[in-house]
């Protein structure tokens, strides 16, 4: 069995020299380990060549984000498993292996992913996967150990090994024929909410995703994008509309983008008053965006299978958050997942 760890890097000279050395260290009888450079304008390059020359690297031609970077470089590697991992990521001793044996028991588990932990606050879940990712009927997405802004603390309460509706793209284990067969990530995403949509195509595909908590990782987040940044709304806006459009079932598109004009109509106003003028164009821009490149997104929704909603919460996750305050998952009604 291959297993191929790659990192996609742009610019992180810093993340590669503190997190390489625990990663080989704790990989490198189980996986290979390479590094995916998006035309990085550091010393990236000159540092791996220098300090890790055993390292496999994979030379993009430009910073092609998230998506395109990942699939350019996956063409060329060679693997059982892929593991996606960010280069903000810390992992731990024996973490490659639980997840491995969960993915080999069942052939139908096409993504899991681990324990996401925060770097600095290493007693709570960290934003970018926590235990486990899920949406809303809205496609508003959250986790077990973090609703929003809300990072509960890891008190073992999501330490059961259970399927999920998405696996974050920070620290994420695919088979690799199931990767390229479902046509790997959507290049017109950049960057965000790329793996919910691969996810969710393979689930469509009669494939589930699962959660397991015997492996955890730190991850420092917002290394490419600070989590307070107008085009971070804007690629999370925008698509949050192509996840739906193209994935939702047919009974359900009109209802949730009928709700969603309302709802991001609200968004907006709240940005406009607390976070400024920026944020609140971000918003206007991803719908302007959306509505421009319909058509492609059409003729993508046609090539693809929708089926019924499953392990998605029906309620809103929004109302639920700020006028009813549930701010946990374990605060959640499990009778609303569909």
């Amino acid at each position: 069995m291959h297993i191929a760890v790659v990192i996609l890097n742009w610019n992180g000279r810093k993340y590669l020299e503190q997190f390489l050395p625990p990663l080989i260290q704790h990989s490198g009888d189980e996986a290979e380990i390479i590094v995916a450079d998006n035309a990085s304008s550091d010393d990236s390059i000159a540092f791996l060549q220098e300090h890790f020359p055993s390292i496999r690297i994979i030379r993009n031609p430009s910073n092609e984000g998230f998506s395109r970077g990942y699939n350019l470089a996956l063409k060329l590697v060679e693997a059982d498993y892929y593991i996606l991992l960010n280069s903000d990521i810390e992992v731990t001793p024996d973490w490659i292996r639980p997840v491995i044996e969960l993915m080999e028991k069942d052939r139908s588990v096409a993504a899991c992913q681990p324990k996401i932990l925060s770097y600095y606050e290493r007693t709570k879940f960290e934003y970018a996967g926590a235990a486990g990712g899920f949406i809303d009927k809205y496609g508003y997405p959250f986790c077990r150990g973090r609703i929003f802004q809300s990072l509960e603390e890891d008190h073992g309460q999501y330490n059961d090994a259970i399927e999920i509706f998405w696996a974050t793209g920070a620290c994420m284990f695919v088979r690799a024929d199931l990767f390229h067969q479902s046509g790997g990530l959507d290049e017109d995403f950049f960057a965000h909410m790329e793996e919910i949509d691969l996810c969710w195509r393979l689930k469509n595909e009669g494939y589930r995703i699962m959660y397991c908590p015997d492996s955890a990782v730190y991850h420092i987040g917002g290394g490419t994008l600070p989590k307070i940044s107008w085009r971070k709304t804007y690629f999370n806006f925008r698509n949050n509309f192509y996840l739906l459009y193209k994935n939702l079932p047919d009974n359900l598109v009109n209802e949730v983008f009928a709700k969603r004009l309302i709802l991001d109509g609200i968004a907006a106003m709240k940005f406009l008053f607390t976070a400024g003028f920026k944020d609140f164009w971000a918003i206007y821009k991803a719908h302007k965006s959306f509505y421009s490149t319909l058509g492609k997104t059409k003729a993508k929704r046609k090539l693809l299978r929708q089926k019924p909603l499953q392990n998605v919460y029906r309620k809103n996750i929004v109302f639920e958050y700020y006028l009813r305050k549930k701010r946990k998952y374990t605060d959640l009604d499990p009778k609303n997942f569909f």
